[in-house]
């Protein structure tokens, strides 16, 4: 029996044994039964005693923390639910811009995580501050939507998201490794939310059905009323499940970051050769121009999404070098990006289109640059994982200052 058991014979590898209970964490609490039994004065084996059976101690304590997250996720979701209905109002009346319906979520996601996790007053006061000038600034544009209001739109909530991620990482929002969590929060609440909302696309289309056999059409009321609340507080929801750690989304998580990016490399491979092929110039076709960019998001979002569900594991894989293909494609396409904006100010003017589309793709050449950096480091065995997540997490806030940018002084810059 002790030749069988790996906890016996990896004693002497603590993080081999670490290894071995994140990888099969009930099989490790099986077989280390028999491995304290038989060695009672290994340091080690006690150490993992006390950190396995502290565990059990604590479930009544989780057990309450457990209801009272679940109270305050409930009130959260009833009340977002409301808010946005309210909101939806406003905006069918056309007397507010559609955009606040954001928030009727991010400001109760928010409040969620400062309840989960008080941070200090200042860090509360920012985060109040900044949500209520928002909404403010936001009613205050006027609703004749021109192309600098546009853009304030799209790019307000990416500063309200980079908002959200200061309500999680609270008072450790200087440190990498939280911010990496919430970029992973973010994956896995994705990937819960999809999941559950197929689950509430079939209930509406088996209520739909059922309501019509008996000669009712409830469409418009139940879209406005019920399937626009439970959207909105399914968010909330989802929230709670994965920040309580639902194996669900974190154990499907990094399969799909390891299916896509070698899938999203081929793709993006094949479409560059065909555009190729078929001549399409991005310097004169604007809409190709902007489906360049469209891609160049989607292979940045796909490549933060890998590194992020990668780990902290030192030891290379196969998925390392296709982040760091998807890179390489990526700065190739932002540098085609940049060089046909430039062209297209210099000939045709400058719009805020072009100078909102242009500070992005600098600013993604800049981070893509710097990750890619990281990644040949790593593949060189010079640095560790963490050196490539400090170039991903680090630069998060510099999107947010560009977002706020854009969102607060391009419809007075540009009137």
């Amino acid at each position: 029996m002790d030749n069988n058991n790996l906890i016996i014979k990896h004693m002497g590898n603590p993080h081999e044994l670490e290894r071995m209970f994140r990888k099969e964490p009930e099989a490790f609490r099986k077989i280390f039964a028999y491995a304290w039994e038989q060695n009672p004065n290994s340091q080690v084996l006690a150490t993992w005693y006390e950190r396995l059976h502290f565990q059990e101690d604590v479930h009544t304590e989780k057990a309450s923390l457990f209801q009272k997250d679940f109270f305050i996720m409930g009130i959260l979701a009833i009340l977002a639910g409301i808010i946005t209905r309210i909101l939806f109002h406003f905006v069918e009346q056309e007397t507010i811009a559609p955009i606040n319906l954001v928030f009727g979520v991010l400001p109760f996601i928010a409040a969620y995580f400062v309840g989960n996790n008080p941070p200090r007053r200042n860090v509360i006061y920012t985060l109040a501050g900044l949500f209520l000038v928002s909404i403010i600034y936001v009613n205050v544009l006027p609703l004749e939507q021109n192309d600098s209001i546009l853009l304030s739109y799209i790019h307000l909530p990416i500063f309200l998201w980079v908002l959200v991620g200061l309500a999680f990482t609270g008072n450790e929002y200087r440190r990498g490794s939280v911010r990496l969590a919430y970029l992973k929060f973010n994956g896995e609440l994705g990937i819960l939310y999809a999941t559950m909302a197929i689950s509430g696309v079939l209930l509406t289309g088996l209520t739909m059905q059922l309501f019509r056999f008996v000669g009712m059409d409830i469409s418009e009321f139940y879209f406005k009323n019920v399937v626009l609340f439970g959207a909105v507080a399914l968010s909330l929801v989802a929230t709670y499940l994965v920040s309580r750690n639902l194996k669900l989304a974190k154990n499907i998580a990094p399969y799909i970051a390891k299916i896509f990016s070698p899938l999203v490399l081929v793709t993006l491979l094949v479409y560059l050769i065909t555009v190729m092929v078929v001549g399409k110039n991005p310097f004169l076709d604007r809409d190709f121009l902007l489906s360049f960019n469209g891609i160049l998001l989607c292979v940045l979002a796909v490549t933060i999404f890998s590194i992020t569900e990668s780990g902290t594991d030192e030891k290379k894989n196969i998925s390392d070098y296709i982040n760091f293909a998807l890179l390489v494609l990526a700065l190739i396409i932002d540098s085609v990006a940049v060089s046909a904006i430039v062209f297209r100010l210099s000939s045709y003017g400058i719009t805020p289109n072009r100078i909102a589309v242009l500070g992005v793709n600098i600013l993604i050449w800049a981070n893509l640059i710097w990750i890619m950096v990281s990644y040949l480091l790593f593949l060189r065995n010079k640095t560790g994982p963490s050196t490539i997540q400090d170039a991903v997490t680090r630069y998060l806030p510099v999107y947010g200052i560009w977002a706020a940018f854009v969102a607060f002084t391009f419809p007075f810059i540009f009137k």
